[in-house]
Order: C-alpha cells, then sequence, then structure tokens
C-alpha cells in the first residue's frame, strides 16, 4: 500500500479534527478533573482511595454497559443522519431512553443489595501496609450516594450521544465542562470541608460527582429542547413513544451482542484488575494511580475513536462505502501516531506523578512502573480501539464481539488467572504480561479492517414513521 494512501489533505484533517477536538477537551478536562478528585480523595489515606477505586471498578462495568446499550441504536442514529432520516434518529432516540433507563435500573439493584461482597472481592492480604476493613467501609460509604447519579449519567449519555452523531460535539462538551467544574469544587468544599462546608471525605466526594450528573443531563436537556430547530430529533420527541418495530428489531439483533459485549469485556477488565489486587492493597492503590493517570493521556485516540463512528458511520448512510474505508485508513493512522506521542509523554511523567499521593513509597514506585508499561502499550491500544469502531460502524457486531469479550474471556482472562493463582511471580511481572496478551488480537483485526467487507450501508432504501 502506498503511503499516501495512509494520510489525508489538510482539509480531511480539519474535519477530523472539528469533530474529535470538542470529544478530546469533553474527554480530558473530565478525565483531569477525575484525577484532582482522585488525588484529593488520595490525600486521606491509602484506605480511602482504594475503596473509592474498587468502587469506581463497578462504575466502569455501569458505564460500560450504559455504552453498549445505545451503541447499536447509534450506529443506525449515524446512519439515518447521513441518509437525512430525521424521524429515524427520533425514533433511534427514544429507543436509547428505554434501554437505558432499564439498564439503570437492574445495576442499581445489583449494587444496592451485593455491595459488601462485590467490595470484598478486591479486599486481599500481602501488602506492607492497609485496612481491610477501613477499605471496605470506605467503599459501602462511598457507593451508597453514587447509586444516585446512575440514572441521569445514563440519560445524559442519550442526549450527548445522539447530539454527537448528529454532528453536534460543541454542546455535550460545555454540558460536560459545566458539570466537572460542579464536580470539582463540590469536591473541595465536601471533601475538605472548606468554606463553612462538613468535612465528609469520600461521602463529600460522592456527593459531588452525583449533583455533578444531574447538573450535566440537565444542561443537555434544558438546552436540546430549547433549540429543536438545531436538533429536530428533539422536536416532540416526548409526545409519542412509538418506535417501528423493524428498526427495534434490528437493534435488537445488533445491540444485544454490543450490550453482551460491553459488559462482558467491562466485567473482564475488572476481573484481571482484581487478579492484580492479589498481590495486596499496595497493588489495589497503585493500579488506580497508574490508571488515573492513564485516563487523561488515552483521551486523544478514545476521540478519534469516536471520530470514526462518526465520520465513517455518515459516509455509510450517505452509500459511499470507498469513501469510507479510505478516510477510515487514514483516521486509523493518525490515530496510532497521536497514540505514539501521547505515549512517550506518559511515560516522562511516570517517576513524578505518584509522588501527589499521600501514600507509601511501595505504592509509588509500583505506580510509576505500572504507569510506564500503560504508557509503552498506548499505540497498540489505539490499534485496537480504532479497529474496534471501524468494524462497527459498518455494523460487524459480531467480530466486536469475539475481538473484544471473546478474547478477553477466552485468551485473557484464563492468562491472567493461572499467573496470579498459581504462580508467585510478582506484580512486576503479573502487570506487564496480563496488560501485554492484548497485542494478539491486533493481527487479526488488521487483517479484518484491511479486507473492507466491514464497509456496509444498514439503512440503504428506509423510510421511518416515527
Amino acid at each position: 500500500m502506498a503511503l499516501k494512501n495512509l494520510f489525508g489533505d489538510r482539509a480531511f484533517y480539519k474535519r477530523v479534527l472539528c469533530v474529535a477536538v470538542p470529544i478530546m477537551i469533553q474527554m480530558g478536562i473530565t478525565n483531569f478533573v477525575n484525577l484532582l478528585d482522585n488525588i484529593m480523595v488520595g490525600s486521606l489515606s491509602t484506605e480511602a482511595m482504594s475503596g473509592v477505586a474498587i468502587v469506581n471498578q463497578f462504575m466502569f462495568i455501569m458505564n460500560l454497559a450504559v455504552f453498549g446499550s445505545i451503541s447499536a441504536a447509534g450506529i443506525f442514529t449515524a446512519q439515518y443522519h447521513g441518509s437525512g432520516d430525521r424521524e429515524g434518529v427520533k425514533a433511534t432516540f427514544r429507543l436509547k431512553m428505554l434501554i437505558c433507563l432499564t439498564v439503570s435500573l437492574i445495576a442499581i439493584g445489583i449494587f444496592f443489595f451485593l455491595d459488601d461482597e462485590l467490595i470484598s472481592l478486591f479486599l486481599h492480604t500481602g501488602s506492607e501496609s492497609g485496612d481491610l476493613a477501613a477499605t471496605l467501609l470506605f467503599g459501602k460509604e462511598y457507593l451508597a450516594v453514587i447509586l444516585i447519579g446512575i440514572i441521569p449519567y445514563a440519560m445524559t449519555q442519550v442526549y450527548a450521544s445522539t447530539m454527537r452523531e448528529t454532528g453536534e460535539t460543541v454542546v455535550p462538551m460545555v454540558a460536560s465542562l459545566s458539570a466537572v467544574a460542579v464536580n470539582f469544587f463540590g469536591n473541595l468544599l465536601l471533601i475538605f470541608g472548606l468554606c463553612g462546608f462538613p468535612k465528609l471525605g469520600v461521602v463529600g466526594a460522592a456527593i459531588a460527582t452525583t449533583v455533578s450528573r444531574f447538573v450535566e443531563l440537565g444542561f443537555l436537556a434544558l438546552w436540546g429542547h430549547t433549540h429543536r430547530k438545531r436538533y429536530p430529533f428533539l422536536d416532540r420527541v416526548f409526545r409519542s413513544f412509538r418506535i417501528p418495530l423493524s428498526l427495534v428489531r434490528r437493534v435488537t439483533v445488533k445491540g444485544l451482542p454490543l450490550l453482551l459485549n460491553e459488559l462482558l469485556w467491562a466485567t473482564a477488565m475488572t476481573f484481571r484488575n482484581q487478579c492484580y489486587s492479589t498481590r495486596g492493597l499496595d497493588a489495589v492503590a497503585a493500579q488506580n494511580i497508574a490508571t488515573t493517570i492513564f485516563n487523561v493521556f488515552n483521551v486523544v485516540y478514545l476521540a478519534l475513536g469516536n471520530a470514526i463512528a462518526i465520520m465513517v458511520g455518515n459516509c455509510l448512510g450517505a452509500g459511499d462505502e470507498e469513501r469510507a474505508k479510505d478516510e477510515d485508513r487514514k483516521l486509523i493512522t493518525f490515530s496510532v501516531l497521536c497514540a505514539t506521542g501521547m505515549g512517550i509523554l506518559l511515560i516522562a511523567v511516570s517517576p513524578f506523578f505518584p509522588m501527589l499521593y499521600n501514600t507509601g513509597d511501595t505504592v509509588r514506585g509500583m505506580a510509576t512502573y505500572m504507569i510506564a508499561v500503560l504508557g509503552i502499550l498506548m499505540p497498540s491500544g489505539a490499534f485496537a480501539h480504532a479497529g474496534y469502531f471501524t468494524l462497527r460502524s459498518g455494523g460487524k457486531v459480531g467480530l466486536t464481539f469475539i475481538f473484544d469479550s471473546g478474547f478477553m474471556w477466552g485468551v485473557v482472562i484464563p492468562s491472567c488467572l493461572l499467573l496470579a493463582h498459581l504462580t508467585p511471580i510478582s506484580i512486576f511481572l503479573l502487570y506487564p504480561i496480563c496488560q501485554s496478551i492484548d497485542i494478539l488480537k491486533n493481527f487479526v483485526i488488521g487483517y479484518f479492517v484491511k479486507r473492507g467487507s466491514w464497509a456496509k450501508c444498514l439503512v440503504s432504501g428506509e423510510k421511518n414513521d416515527a
């Protein structure tokens, strides 16, 4: 393949950045504020930080369950928008609402009744320090409050995802910035008891996060419904919840594998982290520190994955399959190159970032090592992420299921279990081995992306009456 086929012209990258930069800003500021929140909680104690980190593992599963729930409908949203079908977009919005509400209620029930059992999965002896009972208590206190914000979080994703899929990336970004500002200042006031507010510790952190969920939803809903000409899918959207049965069937066919994939993949990621926790509470704290800073740096390739879903999906919806494949190839190249640069920067900051936490030298050294490992592996993660959105944009959900959750549960988790429970290797070997197994699937993903059979229009010749 000629090298010029991997790179676009200035106009192409301008379009890419117009889509991706607002998402990068939104995700970057959100994750940066999460980093500051993490440092604030980490200033309380290792136990407080670990308890919150464990609960956030379960919130991670819930968040990806919501993402999986709306992903299939999102495929059709992007293509309906590309083909100019406004009623089709409106129908997918309604369907997202119903699905996300169901997923949220199920998640709340599970976390409410199984809080002790779930948190205790991550509590193991083996660290030089750390109070397991205190960690459990902190985790339960945090979870009890954070559950209140699950439904508004899910509804926010319905509004934000539909706006992005129809070409609006700035408003979701502004809404997110408003929420993170509330979260940040709420943390300052409620964790430490500044300006006369009560000093609530981890409970204060949970309250600030929950309030920010309502602020973000309120902003998006108010803005969207007062600018219905700009967002025609919101015009009289709640007067009826009529959804074409043909759409329900096809979203179900595409959506169940996606939802199952996200649930299984998120559970597998949490399960892998649980394997790291067998090396003690120090490993839990270090892994939390490493993941927090990694999430600030990986927003570039995550946002470019969203750009692939939007730009390629719109091309496919317009019936231009060759253009979709050409733009996808250039987007993947751009994503991997950006991730390489961000990985180098992440390695550079690895010795310094753990020093911000009120924890021991053992945890700091372990976290520094983990951050460097994640920096080295970032280009591989970017390729896998871009490949996932490529295949998903054309509706190849079966392949994404195999590459994501299938590979995790068939290869990664058995390997991690064997290494964690049947060998005495330290976290300094366990962590890089388990993190790098993902590289193997990239060879297969590359093959299917190059074949181009994923480039299919899913909404050709349809008419929707919502």
